[in-house]
């Protein structure tokens, strides 16, 4: 693959606004994560209970990657050729691990590397959700599924498995990062060229 192809691919899927996006939510939760956010208690009697801001603010850097998918020409390129294909997946696992890597590094200066490593596992599930919600309700919706688990985690919370909380060795919060991970991969992969392919076999 020639690398000045991916660069003008990447350009014209939104890349810098998505780098600046994501990296000015990382620099807001080094600045701002351990801000409490107080929500309503429900059946609490108007309690409210304080949740830290950096917790929930990886939902917002999931939301902002899966926008790569979109675009004017996403529907057409959904019905491409392998190399097509090959560019979309390059280019989302290109910007997918520059995100990560950059949201670790600065959480980690910011806190400390187990901070850094749950920030990134959160942004990790909470994008896999994005991608599912993608193909289930449209690009316009990917931000539906991560909403609607921050809202479980915010006012049902269990420590077994909110991974927003749990250490960055629990092994059942990183299991959920496989398998979230692995459904919203395939199903972004079924492309309606894909299925049809698949239907003729």
């Amino acid at each position: 693959m020639i690398h000045t192809d991916l660069f003008r691919y990447a350009r014209v899927h939104r890349a810098v606004a998505i780098l600046v996006g994501t990296g000015a939510v990382a620099l807001l939760s080094a600045f701002f994560g351990g801000v409490q956010i107080s929500l309503p208690s429900i059946g609490s009697g108007g309690v409210t209970t304080g949740v830290p801001f950096r917790r929930e603010l990886p939902v917002l850097s999931a939301v902002f990657l899966v926008a790569a998918l979109g675009g004017a020409m996403s529907t057409h390129e959904e019905m491409g050729a392998s190399a097509m294909h090959r560019y979309r997946r390059n280019y989302c696992v290109a910007l997918t691990l520059t995100v990560c890597v950059f949201s670790f590094a600065v959480e980690a200066l910011a806190v400390d590397v187990e901070a850094g490593v749950v920030f990134v596992r959160s942004l990790l599930i909470w994008f896999g959700l994005a991608l599912l919600s993608v193909q289930l309700l449209g690009i316009q919706l990917s931000w539906a599924l991560p909403l609607a688990s921050a809202f479980l985690l915010i006012w049902y919370p269990q420590e077994w498995w909110d991974w927003t909380s749990n250490s960055f060795t629990d092994l059942f919060s990183w299991a959920v990062t496989a398998m979230v991970l692995s459904v919203g991969t395939a199903a972004t992969m079924a492309t309606p060229w894909r299925r049809k392919t698949w239907s003729r076999r």
